[in-house]
């Protein structure tokens, strides 16, 4: 989960593994795969900042074919 901001201030958490697009139109919009679409107050590098955490958090890159790589040495 990562924690953000609506615009009014109170604080909201999202599971990063359901986020599909993040958008600046200017505000941040997060649109999630089943279509539902959230605005945080934080930047679009900040939403993403906090997904790549995420990520590192729960190992979810430590599979190299999700990496992008052929062979693990």
């Amino acid at each position: 989960m990562i924690n953000l901001k609506r615009l009014n201030g109170k604080e909201f958490s999202l599971n990063a593994l359901y986020i599909e697009t993040v958008e600046s139109f200017p505000d941040t919009t997060i649109t999630l795969t089943n279509g539902h679409k959230y605005v945080a107050l934080e930047s679009r590098e900040e939403v993403a900042s906090q997904i790549a955490q995420f990520y590192k958090e729960i190992h979810i890159l430590s599979n190299p074919h999700i990496r992008g790589e052929e062979h693990e040495e």
